[in-house]
C-alpha cells in the first residue's frame, strides 16, 4: 500500500499532473510523468548557491490511478488498481523526489498478465523521464 504521502488524492493534483506532464502510452497503460523543477546554475542570477528548504528536499513521488469502467465491472477495475498500486510501490522510489506520477490503465490491461503490466509500466516510465528533445529513434 501507498503511504497517505505517496498518492494523489485531489482532483486538481490529477489535473495538474496530466496537464502538464509527459504523457507516455505502453500496451496496457497510459503514463503521465511530471517531474520537479530542475534548479540549474543558470536557474539563479546570484552568484551565491541556492539553498534549499526541508519542504523542497523532502516531497515525496506521488502517484495516482486512473482505471475507468472500460476497463471492465468493479471487480475487474479493483483487481487492475490493485496490480498497477503494487507495480508502482516498487518503483515509485527510483523517481525523483517530487515526481507525480498518474497511471490510466487502458481496457486491455484488463486481461493483461502481472508480467506485462510490469514490462508496459516499465516503458512508459522510462520513455516519459527522457527529455523532450533527445528521444532515441
Amino acid at each position: 500500500m501507498l503511504t497517505a504521502a505517496q498518492r494523489l488524492r485531489r482532483s486538481s493534483d490529477f489535473a495538474a499532473a496530466v496537464r502538464g506532464g509527459r504523457r507516455v502510452g505502453r500496451g496496457a497503460v497510459v503514463v503521465h510523468l511530471t517531474l520537479p523543477p530542475t534548479t540549474g546554475p543558470t536557474a539563479t542570477t546570484s552568484p551565491e548557491p541556492a539553498r534549499k528548504t526541508g519542504a523542497e528536499t523532502s516531497a515525496p513521488s506521488r502517484a495516482g490511478f486512473v482505471v475507468s469502467k472500460a476497463v471492465g465491472n468493479a471487480v475487474v477495475r479493483n483487481k487492475v488498481r490493485r496490480r498497477l498500486r503494487h507495480l508502482v510501490r516498487e518503483r515509485l522510489d527510483q523517481l525523483p523526489a517530487g515526481s507525480t506520477l498518474v497511471v490510466r490503465a487502458l481496457p486491455a490491461a484488463a486481461e493483461a498478465s502481472y508480467a506485462r503490466l510490469a514490462a508496459d509500466l516499465d516503458a512508459a516510465v522510462a520513455a516519459a523521464r527522457v527529455p523532450r528533445g533527445r528521444r532515441p529513434r
